[in-house]
């Protein structure tokens, strides 16, 4: 079987050394471990978050022994620079903050096996951090303020350096405050040794919902709009959740998103009225162009990077094999388009046709789109709104993917079993879990080795994508453990029903992974037991 090898990429590949934006080299000599340079006394195994005690920190021995399981292959190193700059949309110039000076940041790409070695050099006007998001990692690498890291000062930076062991589709982004829905993120691929799947070209796609620098809006002020001076922000222990200028914090013109409905969804598309939905960073006006040549088989990388927004995409007049989802292999199923909440990533595999075609990734119940086009031929681009036929047609949920045998769950029975309800409402922008917001010292508890079983009841009228750091879980169907994920999205007055095995100890976010709800108080922590 042919094995592809030489990848042509939509956007920028890996720069050169010295760029001072994205570094990579290839290396397995001594390295000093992580290091911090924020001051904050943090030397690779002292931070210890606020809270009870009995449970494992994130630089405890359980969580060193579970890293060196992972093993220690070469180690690739990478610095990212976050930084205010401005922002080429595509005829429509904003400032924002991103990784470097585009949108999305350069991405980072390895090989399972390797050990990543990623310095973030901080030169913003605020503290921040970074999430490898969907990596099995060890605890003190996971980019969450006050709980495994302190925060990374302006001027400073520091280096998350852990051992990934499972091939995907991944992602990196801020995890401080609202900083995600800027421009702090940036495509993370782990390449497979041992590739399965036969394909010519590659074309990774990232999808965002876009409002930072225009007409004056923040991510910071829309939350505030939406909170409608209700409560102040929460405590993560640094008092760094909202690090924005009162300037940050200013209103602009009103974002609320009313009197939208999703039917997929059953709700509301979302809370946010975005002016604009790109994919990997233009607008529709002017989309990035993926070449390539009738009959080339082209394996989409898909990633949804949004804050608020769930996207239905389809390739025009082409029919799409789902092969991943979330990073994991599933069986191969065929589908017309892919409904991707916020932090969700699919693989699809598509032959190419002769011409030039849309994808289009939907705004759902929001009445816009994003759109990049496939040209292989002449033609003329589309128009911005173009709709195909296959966005109308079959959509397959995840919860119908069958997972590969290699990466499927066994059918034992739980060792725990856990209901967590999600609650709030629009009216008081109070969401939470059981009634309570975040709070740094709270702990939902378990123990290493335990397989468990979490329902998580939506007791509210909205959808929430629902992430799980640090582990991936099984959809647990009536027959069988279902397909492995880390995100997934749970309908309103509906249950999601997961599995996952505790084999990795620390301290994790469970959040859902719309912004300006889990920054209005969606979040928790699991927390293992001593």
């Amino acid at each position: 079987m042919h094995t592809y090898t030489r990848r042509t990429l939509l956007g920028a590949s890996i720069v050169a050394a010295g760029s001072g934006v994205l570094t990579a080299c290839s290396g397995s000599g001594a390295h000093p471990g992580v290091t911090d340079r924020t001051g904050g006394g943090y030397s690779g195994g002292g931070f210890v978050p606020k809270g009870p005690k009995g449970y494992v920190n994130p630089s405890d021995p359980e969580v060193v022994a579970a890293e060196k399981k992972r093993g220690s292959g070469p180690v690739r190193r990478f610095t990212l620079t976050a930084t205010e700059t401005s922002l080429d949309l595509g005829g429509r110039t904003v400032r924002s903050w991103a990784y470097g000076d585009t949108l999305p940041g350069k991405e980072v790409r390895i090989t399972a096996g390797d050990v990543l070695d990623l310095t973030l050099a901080n030169h913003l006007p605020e503290a921040t951090t970074l999430h490898s998001h969907g990596i099995r990692m060890r605890c003190d690498m996971d980019g969450v303020p006050g709980l495994t890291q302190y925060s990374i000062k302006p001027g400073a930076d520091f280096t998350y350096r852990f051992a990934v062991a499972h091939p995907g589709t991944y992602w990196l982004h801020s995890h401080s405050g609202m900083q995600l829905d800027r421009g702090l993120y940036a495509p993370l691929i782990v390449e497979d040794p041992k590739e399965p799947l036969s394909y010519d070209k590659e074309w990774v796609v990232v999808l965002d919902d876009w409002l930072d620098g225009v007409a004056g809006s923040t991510p910071d002020g829309v939350l505030a709009q939406l909170r409608n001076g209700k409560g102040e922000p929460m405590d993560m222990g640094e008092g760094d959740v909202h690090n924005g200028s009162d300037h940050d914090r200013s209103a602009g013109p009103s974002r609320i998103l009313r009197g939208s409905r999703s039917r997929i969804l059953h709700s509301e598309g979302g809370n946010v009225d975005y002016p604009y939905y790109l994919v990997n960073g233009r607008l529709p006006q002017a989309p990035s162009v993926f070449r390539a040549r009738p009959g080339d088989r082209i394996r989409l990388r898909i990633i949804n990077a949004g804050g608020d927004t769930a996207f239905r995409v389809a390739l025009g007049d082409h029919e799409m094999t789902v092969t991943h989802t979330d990073g994991y292999p599933v069986e191969h199923t065929k589908t017309d388009a892919l409904l991707l909440g916020m932090a969700e990533r699919y693989d699809v595999l598509i032959t190419a046709k002769d011409g030039v075609f849309p994808l289009v990734a939907l705004a759902e119940g929001k009445n816009a789109r994003a759109l990049a086009v496939l040209r292989t031929g002449s033609g003329k681009l589309p128009r911005p709104s173009v709709h195909p036929d296959e966005l109308e047609g079959r959509v397959v949920p995840a919860r119908r993917l069958v997972p590969d045998e290699s990466v499927a769950l066994s059918d034992d029975e739980p060792d725990r079993e856990m209901r967590i309800k999600l609650t709030g409402g629009m009216e008081n922008f109070d969401w939470g879990f059981d009634h309570k917001p975040y709070s740094i010292e709270q702990r939902v508890p378990v123990r290493e080795g335990e397989r468990v079983r979490l329902s998580l009841i939506n007791a509210t009228d909205m959808w929430h994508p629902l992430h799980l750091h640090g582990h991936t879980f099984a959809l647990t169907g009536i027959d069988a453990a279902g397909a492995r994920k880390d995100t997934a999205h749970v309908l309103p007055h509906r249950k999601l029903v997961i599995d996952f095995y505790a084999d990795n100890p620390g301290l994790w976010m469970l959040h859902c992974h719309n912004q300006y709800h889990s920054e209005s108080g969606m979040m928790t922590i699991l927390g293992y037991r001593k």
